[in-house]
């Protein structure tokens, strides 16, 4: 495949001085045509600087950017044919939803009539027909998501950027613009660039995830990859919630974490490593079993549980689907470990 978007060792320094910390440092990667690539990370960690970049916005102190088989690293926004959707929806408040949509084209010189039916046509791909005379102000904030998304797409871009863009929607209206966002990008076969620092966001929508920490990029991989197969302290602890605990490898590659024993899926050096355990990888048997643990704080989230235990490896958050074993704070149990969800993330 063809890469959409294509950054070879890009660095950002603000301002003049040599001395000045790096945003971003050395940075190298490729998103390919049609996918939608999320660039996730703390704040501060420099993924909002890497997609001005990629718009036009910002200028790299050094390194190379492409778009397809063209160099774009001094080229202005205008010239690169990327439209970005940003937090804020950025809609004129004065003017129609239909109105708002084709202003881009209107600017372009499109002829009026083949903006107003584009117009038209890219409201009708993000489901909003029959809204074209409303104004922003009597949207939802969902709808005026995507009017946001509408007036994006109909610039036909090459490149599709989003910065945190569901950010100010509540849980059940971020889940249903995700996956709108998602199955047009698929439809549609975008090449889209996508910011977020929600975890469950960026794995839900994601071709392919960058994470991203100090500037540099920690991770790069399949959503599926970056949950089970973290490469560092850092990721496993960012992509969810993950524990972290010493434990020891023999030479046969079982790994001892306290009285548990399993036997790891990669081959790992002898000796000291950290375990990463996520907190739906425990599994709650009977006292006697396992790791002795007593159950010092419960909450019900509806859904689930979740659970602290006390250990002689410390306190450890649990997660259980179980809703009919309801347990009681104080009680005695065993902790075991599935087969999902754990991972050596470093030697000691």
């Amino acid at each position: 495949m063809s890469h959409g978007i294509e950054f070879r060792n890009i660095s950002k320094r603000y301002g003049a001085d040599p001395s000045a910390p790096m945003a971003v440092s050395g940075i190298s990667f490729a998103v390919e045509q049609g996918s939608l690539t999320t660039i996730l990370g703390p704040s501060g960690c420099g993924k909002t600087t890497v997609l001005r970049m990629i718009a036009g916005l910002e200028s790299p102190t050094s390194g190379q950017i492409f778009m397809g088989d063209r160099e774009v690293t001094t080229l202005g926004p205008a010239s690169r044919n990327v439209s970005m959707m940003f937090q804020s929806y950025a809609l004129f408040p004065h003017m129609s939803v239909l109105d708002n949509v084709q202003y881009g084209l209107n600017m372009s010189g499109i002829a009026k009539d083949v903006a107003r039916m584009r117009a038209g046509d890219a409201l009708r791909n993000v489901g909003l027909v029959g809204f074209d005379d409303r104004l922003p102000s009597e949207l939802s904030g969902g709808q005026q998501q995507r009017v946001a998304l509408a007036r994006a797409l109909v610039l036909e871009p090459a490149v599709l950027l989003f910065d945190e863009p569901l950010s100010n929607l509540d849980a059940r209206l971020r889940r249903e613009m995700r996956e709108e966002i998602r199955f047009l990008q698929q439809r549609l076969q975008l090449t889209v660039a996508y910011v977020t620092h929600d975890q469950s966001e960026a794995l839900a929508v994601s071709d392919q995830i960058i994470v991203m920490n100090q500037g540099v990029i920690a991770q790069v991989g399949t959503p599926q990859t970056l949950y089970e197969a973290p490469n560092s302290a850092f990721v496993a602890g960012f992509m969810g919630e993950a524990m972290l605990f010493p434990a020891q490898v023999d030479r046969g590659g079982t790994v001892s974490l306290g009285p548990l024993r399993f036997v790891a899926r990669e081959p790992v050096a002898q000796g000291g490593v950290k375990v990463a355990v996520r907190p739906e990888a425990w599994r709650i048997c009977a006292q006697g079993s396992g790791l002795e643990a007593k159950l010092a704080k419960a909450a019900y989230l509806g859904s689930n549980y979740e659970y602290s235990f006390e250990t002689a490896l410390g306190t450890i958050f649990v997660v259980s689907c179980d809703l009919g074993s309801v347990l009681q704070v104080g009680c005695s149990v065993g902790l075991e470990l599935g087969e999902h969800g754990v991972s050596i993330v470093a030697n000691v």
